[in-house]
């Protein structure tokens, strides 16, 4: 077993994501403990190595709650009395955010997942590259968000901040929306499929690639759909809409708008990241702040309404008192930008180049 000197989490909930989370965090030197309402579950993640021990770490310095959605507010609660820092993983942020009144605790959301089900699909390497997105509030403590920011970036994810409802607007539109979406193709295809045995053997790539997440789990989605029911019904309202319009443009015949929304569809693809372009040259924007509500969120969120990454996150010295410094470090070319937009919203960053 690991020295009681290392670094402690624990786990709650093991399936694919939080077993994922356990290896990852092993391979870095912690000592990790798990538990899951399904004892097998939790007993499998001991076998595979995901955990060092199953139950609860009263020694924890940090929890993730890897719950589904409707279950992560009770789990939170209960380990945030431990008194340690607590995260979790849900897919939906804001009504989870607005219900667990800690400092200690951050909203996150690892945008990852998997063609594979449950632990036995875990994996390490599951985060290396993708996005992770952290919803800090005004009530986050600054230390509480650089110390989760940073065991996160170290499972090889790139941290994004934004707010709890900015999260569940955008989440709507690039996962849960897609989601419906695709499930609903299959079925339309399914049905169809039925009466014409030869349907689904036509399927080609492009029918697979965007019914592939349909074959994902589908016991989270109700509890999603719950959860985040006002982005989504805004979402599917802006796809019908979407919809309706190519439908008429296509009994009109209308080759040019067709065209126009063909290949701005294409530009639009085309220019998707696939991950966080690399840092190259660094540079870190030092930034006095006041010690009240809502300079955390505003300084960490800010970046990204820029589309900055930011490549590393840091409390200079404990923000005590009334004063204290946050240190950002971005891409050199991203700085000027972040610069600006910082002055204008009051703040006097000072900027440094890491050559």
């Amino acid at each position: 077993m690991t020295s009681r000197a290392s670094e402690r989490a624990q786990l709650v909930g093991t399936g694919l994501i939080g077993a994922s989370i356990g290896l990852a965090l092993r391979a870095n030197g912690w000592h990790v403990t798990g538990s899951d309402h399904d004892e097998k579950r939790s007993a499998r993640a001991a076998e595979l190595g995901a955990v060092d021990e199953v139950g609860r770490d009263a020694d924890a310095e940090i929890t993730f709650v890897a719950t589904p959605v409707s279950a992560v507010v009770e789990a939170a609660r209960s380990a945030l009395a431990g008194g340690g820092l607590v995260t979790d993983v849900g897919s939906v942020k804001g009504p989870i955010v607005g219900a667990v009144s800690s400092s200690r605790f951050v909203g996150g959301h690892p945008m990852a997942g998997s063609e594979q089900e449950g632990v036995d699909g875990a994996d390490a390497s599951l985060f290396v590259g993708a996005t992770w997105v952290l919803t800090p509030t005004e009530t986050t403590d600054p230390g509480a968000f650089a110390r989760v920011r940073a065991v996160v970036a170290g499972l090889g994810a790139d941290v994004v901040a934004v707010s709890p409802e900015r999260h569940d607007e955008l989440v709507a539109v690039v996962s849960h929306v897609p989601h419906l979406a695709a499930a609903t193709l299959m079925g339309l295809a399914t049905v169809g499929a039925e009466e014409h045995s030869a349907m689904l053997r036509l399927a080609a790539g492009g029918f697979r690639d965007m019914t592939r997440i349909a074959a994902g789990h589908p016991g989270i989605w109700p509890d999603i759909c719950a959860e985040n029911r006002e982005a989504i019904v805004r979402s599917l309202d802006e796809l019908l809409a979407a919809l309706a319009n190519v439908r008429a443009i296509v009994a009109d015949g209308d080759r040019d708008a067709l065209m126009t929304i063909l290949e701005g569809a294409r530009r639009g693809r085309t220019n998707l990241p696939e991950r966080a372009a690399a840092a190259g040259r660094l540079v870190e924007l030092r930034v006095p702040v006041r010690n009240q509500p809502g300079v955390l969120a505003e300084v960490t969120t800010l970046p990204a309404q820029l589309d900055v990454n930011i490549v590393n996150f840091d409390i200079a010295h404990s923000i005590e008192g009334d004063r204290g410094v946050l240190v950002l470090v971005v891409a050199a070319d991203d700085s000027e930008r972040l610069r600006l937009a910082l002055i204008e919203r009051g703040y006097r960053p000072a900027v440094q180049s890491l050559e």
